[in-house]
């Protein structure tokens, strides 16, 4: 009897231990966005120096009630979300969840497609009403959306047809080599990923993607030749230049670069263009080949599997373990569900790892910066398309420091400016 209770109450503190963790997660993510926050009340009156001239006042806190709206929308999902999850995990739910779900199969391959799908379904339902409300609310409310309901509810159900076709393969994929190598399958499962996400790079561009958008060639005379001219002083060789028609869902502007190995295809967004002279989207570009150049998606890639690899040993490890069930107060759980265990516990060590992950990749875009000033030559044309991006995108120009070097994968913007504009000062991450 004595034993027993002991083990009980090692499960009880293992579970509130856990519970406590990532609650504590949490409570810091809110803390920095509160803060953040109260930095742009107190100066997002503020017209930073670089954008002397470029930006009003009445832009100025137009962009500030922007980056409000988006940041308390965001925050009540993620208050959502997170209840619904810790009250998942951390009550009856789950087991009965595991248990109805074993009452209908007992296939390994099948129980795992529904147990996954079933929560999807939920997700998505939940996630619903806030990507309306963000889409046909503040998008439209601050001029950026274009769409109708009947496009985004297209788009909806496209998204939602091709999202579940790929996690049901993947899934599939996955569950057939647990079952078929228990003792080693991380190892093929890590393998097996890793292609699965080669050949997504490879499909998305041709099969995917015109799915939701229409490519077309550049419209704009002369732009495709000097993209070209300036590819080939890079040592890059494009296969296609397109331009999308971003328009019709938004007002948002983008480029980027899409393609493995040495072909690439380059992909802009009509609003873009509509928005910056050539000179600035060529900076533009140039500052995206920085990247090809200094091999940040290899590198970042490479990173990815590793991390990967290590993650799925130690999850092979972890149910080998056999404690996941009791951190959650189970005697016993599915495989499915010990899987939700160590989503929760990734979770926590993604939250830790954030701001090293975020240094890193401010760290490339100081150096694509770089390049694209040496490529280029003309580091104001980069710093005009970043002062358009910003204004037309209604950009935070003031977030926190603290904030910005936990979560921000770019450099804040003005700072980049500054850079661009003086570089001798620019900074070192």
């Amino acid at each position: 009897m004595r034993e027993y209770l002991a083990f009980a109450l090692g499960i009880r503190y293992a579970g509130a231990m856990l519970l406590t963790l990532y609650l504590l997660t949490l409570l810091a993510g809110y803390g920095l966005t509160a803060l953040n926050l109260a930095h742009l009340r107190r100066h997002g009156a503020e017209v930073p120096a670089p954008f002397a001239g470029a930006i009003d006042p009445g832009l100025l806190q137009k962009s500030s009630a922007y980056t409000f709206e988006n940041n308390r929308l965001g925050l009540l999902s993620s208050i959502l979300d997170n209840a619904l999850l810790l009250g998942f995990l951390f009550t009856p739910l789950l087991p009965l969840f595991d248990r109805w779900v074993a009452s209908l199969t007992d296939n390994f391959i099948l129980g795992g497609l529904l147990f996954a799908f079933l929560l999807q379904l939920v997700k998505a339902a939940v996630a619903l009403p806030f990507s309306y409300y963000r889409t046909f609310r503040i998008e439209t409310r601050y001029g950026f959306n274009t769409q109708s309901l009947r496009l985004w509810l297209v788009d909806l159900l496209k998204g939602a047809l091709i999202g579940s076709l790929l996690l049901g393969l993947l899934l599939t994929g996955a569950l057939w080599l647990i079952a078929a190598s228990p003792h080693s399958w991380w190892l093929w499962v890590w393998g097996f990923f890793a292609l699965f996400s080669l050949l997504l790079m490879y499909v998305s561009p041709v099969l995917i993607e015109p799915l939701f958008f229409k490519f077309e060639p550049l419209r704009r005379a002369g732009l495709e030749e000097a993209i070209r001219e300036l590819m080939t002083k890079a040592g890059l060789e494009i296969s296609r230049v397109f331009q999308v028609d971003a328009s019709r869902r938004s007002r948002h502007s983008n480029a980027y670069f899409t393609g493995i190995g040495r072909v690439k295809r380059i992909v802009l967004f009509d609003t873009l263009l509509d928005q910056m002279e050539d000179e600035e989207l060529l900076a533009v570009l140039a500052h995206e080949v920085g990247h090809w150049k200094k091999r940040h998606i290899f590198k970042r890639l490479l990173v990815s599997l590793l991390l990967s690899l290590a993650g799925l040993y130690l999850a092979w490890r972890l149910m080998a373990w056999g404690g996941l069930p009791g951190l959650l107060g189970l005697g016993q759980a599915s495989f499915y569900a010990q899987v939700m265990v160590l989503s929760l516990l990734a979770s926590l060590a993604g939250f830790l790892f954030t701001p090293l992950s975020s240094w890193s990749s401010r760290r490339d875009e100081w150096q694509a910066d770089a390049y694209a000033t040496t490529l280029f030559g003309r580091p104001q044309a980069l710093a005009s398309a970043l002062i358009k991006l910003s204004r037309e995108n209604l950009a935070n120009l003031h977030p926190h420091p603290l904030y910005a070097a936990f979560y921000y994968s770019h450099p804040p913007v003005v700072q980049r400016l500054k850079a661009l504009l003086t570089p001798s000062q620019t900074p070192q991450e």
